[in-house]
């Protein structure tokens, strides 16, 4: 069956795999193939795959991946940028993907192919996330009072020689406030990394106070905060996504 954004094939003959899939490259289509195929890698490793049925995906922009049927990750792959080419030698279809810097090979020798598509993709939109880290400093940055009154930010991602502090800033008095945020609960491990944070500003005369902001905190880690003088808010990470205009799906089948 073929159309002029999708072709697939059942069973094709090697002449025929080869064909298509340099098609798919030269129109940079999104390739996907399920065969029985041997893989090969040679880079800053070496790498070598038996006889087996996996499903094998080449990206517009260079990815390749090969999957098993097992596991969320591809059991090997070359990232963005590679290139790729097709060639029948022996009887079989071999396919490489070849990154410069570094130099990597990957190859695919394919002894039967049991179904071939490209597909001329379009898709403009990027992932949105909520939930995370840099949603809960966004939040306190745009309302500082979260996290208590007169409490002011200076800046962000503050260098010290102990790492980045999230957030560094002042409370009503003056005195410096450091806030080490986790979007989940928060072990000893987030205390411990506080602490070292607070080493340099030992010598500060106006003070200074260590906040953990999380959403909650383990038994373990509250004893080791009060043991240290340290203070703890809760605050749970904002979860909604962006607000504007969407897409349906509808839509975006119409408009191509």
């Amino acid at each position: 069956m073929a159309n002029t954004r999708f072709i697939s094939l059942e069973n094709p003959t090697s002449e025929e795999s080869c064909r298509i899939i340099k098609e798919g490259l030269r129109k940079k289509a999104m390739i996907i193939i399920f065969s029985c195929c041997k893989v090969r890698y040679y880079g800053r490793a070496k790498s070598r795959l038996g006889p087996g049925e996996r499903l094998i995906i080449i990206k517009p922009d260079g990815s390749f991946l090969i999957h098993q049927d097992r596991k969320v990750e591809p059991v090997n792959w070359q990232p963005p940028g590679s290139k790729a080419k097709v060639k029948i030698e022996d009887g079989k279809i071999l396919v490489e993907s070849i990154r410069r810097k570094p130099a990597e090979k990957l190859m695919v020798e394919m002894e039967k192919v049991h179904t071939l598509s490209y597909y001329l993709v379009k898709d403009v939109h990027e992932l949105e996330v909520a939930g995370h880290e840099e949603d809960m400093r966004r939040l306190i940055l745009e309302s500082p009072d979260i996290i208590e009154k007169g409490f002011r930010p200076i800046t962000r991602e503050y260098q010290t020689s102990n790492g980045f502090i999230d957030i560094l800033g002042k409370d009503e008095n003056g005195s410096l406030m450091v806030l080490e945020l986790k979007s989940r609960r928060a072990g000893v491990s987030a205390v411990r990394q506080l602490k070292r944070y607070l080493e340099d500003f030992k010598d500060d005369k106006h003070g200074v106070r260590g906040v953990l902001v999380a959403p909650s905190i383990t038994h373990d880690a509250r004893e080791l905060l009060e043991a240290e003088g340290l203070e703890f808010k809760s605050l749970e990470p904002p979860r909604e996504l962006k607000k504007g205009y969407k897409m349906t799906l509808d839509k975006f089948i119409s408009s191509r």
